[in-house]
C-alpha cells in the first residue's frame, strides 16, 4: 500500500488530536487511529507524531462565542507554526484531525509561507456560522467564517487575518442549506465575490469527477491550494463512523471519483482530513475503508 512512483508528492503526517465538543474522546482519536491503520504509509512521506494541542471546556466564551475558546485560538495558533513550517521547507503537509476547527490554522501557515492561497473545501456542511449563529459554540461550526476573515474577531486574529479570498474558495459537497437557514447562519451568496458553490447534487449532475477536475481547474490556475476532506461529505449510512450524520451524502464510488483530480494537483500544497470518529466504529472498519479510498485515489 502507498503512493505510486512517480505520481504525485508524498505528504508529511501531522496528527491534530482535537475535537471542539470539548470533552476527552470522539474525533480527537482519529489521527492515532489512522497511523494504526497505515494511512503514513499510504501518503508516502514522513510520519511525524501528533501536535500537543487539545481543546477542553463546556462553557462558550461571552466575547467570541466559541466554546472552550482559549483552547481553540492556542490550538490555531499551534497548527499555524507547524504548518509554515513544513510548507516552507519543501513539504506538502497531511494533517489528520480531530475537528475541521484545524482548518484555519492550517490555512494561516500555509499563507504565512507562500503568501496568497485557495481552498478546496469538501465537506457536508458549509461551515460559516460564527460565534453568534453557531447552534452549539463548536469551533467546527466556523472554519470558513474565519478563513475568510469574518469572524469570531479573535480567532481570525490568532490567524493572522483572513487566509483565503473568496474568489480562490470552493466550498464542495454541502447539504445543510435548509438547517443553515433555519438557524440564521451567512449564506455563502451574500459575500462578495461569491465562492466556488458545489453542493452534492450540482456534482452529481455534472458527474463528480467532471466537476472535480473543473475545480480544480479553476483553482489550480490562480496559484497552490489546499484540500480539506471532511468524512461527513459521505453519506450516513455510507461512513457513519462520524458525529455529524446526514443522509444524501456522497458514495464510495463517487468519492473515488472526486479526489484524485484534486489530489494529483501539482497546485495542491496540503490538505487536512477531519471528523473520524473511531469511537463510533468498533473494528476500526470504516476507518479501514476510508485509508483505502485514499490509497486509490492517491494511485492513479
Amino acid at each position: 500500500m502507498g503512493l505510486k512512483s512517480g505520481t504525485v508528492q508524498p505528504f508529511a503526517y501531522i496528527g491534530v488530536p482535537i475535537d471542539s465538543v470539548g470533552r476527552d474522546g470522539g474525533a480527537e482519536h482519529g489521527p492515532a487511529a489512522l497511523r494504526e491503520l497505515g494511512l503514513p504509509t499510504v501518503l508516502g512521506g514522513e510520519g511525524r507524531g501528533d501536535l500537543a494541542v487539545g481543546i477542553r471546556g463546556e462553557e462558550r466564551d461571552p466575547d467570541t462565542g466559541i466554546l472552550a475558546s482559549p483552547d481553540v485560538l492556542a490550538t490555531t495558533t499551534a497548527i499555524r507554526a507547524a504548518v509554515a513550517e513544513r510548507v516552507g521547507a519543501g513539504a506538502r503537509p497531511f494533517l489528520a484531525g480531530g475537528c475541521c476547527a484545524e482548518l484555519p490554522g492550517a490555512l494561516a501557515g500555509a499563507r504565512d509561507a507562500l503568501g496568497s492561497v485557495g481552498l478546496v473545501h469538501l465537506d457536508g456542511h458549509l461551515d460559516l456560522y460564527d460565534g453568534r449563529t453557531s447552534p452549539t459554540g463548536e469551533a467546527a461550526d466556523m472554519p470558513i467564517s474565519v478563513a475568510l476573515g469574518l469572524g469570531p474577531r479573535a480567532w481570525v486574529e490568532a490567524a493572522g487575518g483572513p487566509a483565503v479570498a473568496p474568489e480562490r474558495l470552493a466550498i464542495v459537497g454541502f447539504r445543510d442549506r435548509a438547517e443553515s437557514i433555519e438557524y440564521g447562519m451567512r449564506q455563502p451568496e451574500t459575500i462578495e465575490p461569491t465562492p466556488m458553490l458545489r453542493p452534492v447534487e450540482a456534482l452529481r449532475t455534472a458527474g463528480p469527477g467532471l466537476a472535480a477536475t473543473e475545480i480544480a481547474s479553476t483553482l489550480a490556475k490562480q496559484g497552490p491550494f489546499w484540500l480539506h476532506f471532511d468524512v461527513d461529505v459521505l453519506d450516513q449510512n455510507v461512513f457513519p463512523a462520524t458525529d455529524y450524520l446526514m443522509p444524501n451524502g456522497l458514495n464510495w464510488d463517487e468519492l473515488d471519483e472526486v479526489l484524485p483530480p484534486l489530489l494529483t494537483s501539482p497546485q495542491l500544497i496540503g490538505m487536512s482530513l477531519g471528523c473520524y470518529n473511531p469511537d463510533e466504529d468498533p473494528g476500526l472498519t470504516r476507518g479501514r475503508t476510508l485509508v483505502e479510498a485514499l490509497n486509490r485515489s492517491l494511485s492513479q
